[in-house]
């Protein structure tokens, strides 16, 4: 049977660090590969995990060998590049998850790297806050794993065998895709209603036009996965809400740390996906345009 013993992360963000950290302690041999500019800039510097200093090993991209495993943790508009940092760690057996928000990762670097070696994977229920070089989390949630088609299963039980010997949080999913759009739901409601408003999980939560306008987000992205073959369902969407109310009142999605940062954010992987998609079906999703271009709006400010 195939074995992971060691991986290779590519993206220290929120989730890069927290599953890396996570995987180390559990005995797991991880390192963060990065390119030339990245391996000077964090060469000395101190990482903390919910206060605990946290000692990582880098690789230079052109010094990376293939690795059992790779986890790719990068934003989505980072993943162009990271698909070459990542180039010299993937080899004939090496198994590639992602971590990416939105739904198109997977299909991206199958593309690039081959499809075989993927296993479709949603993060979910985690609630870890980078500011800096500080990740906090109360939450570390689960890794929701399964295979679409043309992915091997003896690859999915190596990434489950990894997962029981170092302590990650998985589920293993019948219908992964169906996983994938109910997660893109969510972020679409969540993460860019909190950087429009400037608000929290709590806030989203609390009666007022935040919550409004989220619930009607993810409601535009229910009838969009129908036209797509997906059926999602109010059920859904409560579950998904509930979710939220696991998190800590006080913190906020990659979005809207993405405000606070003044950095990029995703809202392309998310209103610029179902705005497309909608164009093709010929579906009406006005909340999602008003997010996309408030979005846009709030990132002139700091571009």
């Amino acid at each position: 049977m195939k074995e992971i013993k060691n991986v290779t992360i590519v993206g220290m963000g929120a989730l890069g660090l927290l599953y890396g950290s996570m995987m180390a302690s559990g005995g797991a041999q991880v390192h963060y590969v990065v390119d030339a500019e990245r391996s000077i800039r964090y060469q000395n510097m101190e990482v903390t995990c919910n206060g605990e200093p946290f000692q990582f090993q880098l690789v230079k991209d052109t010094e990376a060998e293939p690795a059992d495993l790779v986890l790719t943790a990068v934003k989505g508009t980072g993943l162009p590049s990271a698909l070459n940092t990542m180039a010299g760690c993937v080899g004939p057996e090496t198994v590639i998850i992602s971590v990416l928000n939105g739904i198109s990762s997977e299909g991206i670097l199958g593309e690039r790297f081959g499809k075989e070696k993927m296993i479709h994977t949603v993060a979910q229920g985690m609630d870890a806050m980078k500011f800096g070089s500080k990740l906090q989390y109360t939450q570390t949630g689960n890794l929701h794993i399964g295979l679409a088609p043309g992915e091997r299963a003896e690859n999915l039980d190596a990434v489950k065998t990894f997962f029981d010997r170092t302590g990650v949080g998985y589920v293993e999913e019948d219908d992964i895709l169906r996983r994938m759009w109910s997660k893109f739901m969510l972020n679409v409601g969540v993460n860019q209603t909190c950087m429009v408003y400037g608000t929290t999980y709590g806030g989203v939560l609390a009666d007022g036009e935040p919550n409004r306008t989220m619930i009607s987000a993810m409601r535009e992205v229910i009838a969009l996965a129908g036209a797509e073959g997906i059926l999602l369902n109010e059920q859904d969407l409560n579950q998904y809400i509930d979710i939220i109310g696991t998190l800590s009142p006080e913190g906020t999605p990659s979005m809207g740390q993405d405000r606070i940062n003044r950095k990029p954010s995703e809202v392309e992987l998310f209103a610029g996906t179902v705005i497309r998609l909608a164009e093709k079906h010929g579906l009406y999703v006005p909340v999602n345009r008003f997010l996309y271009e408030s979005v846009q709006e709030i990132e002139k400010e700091y571009r």
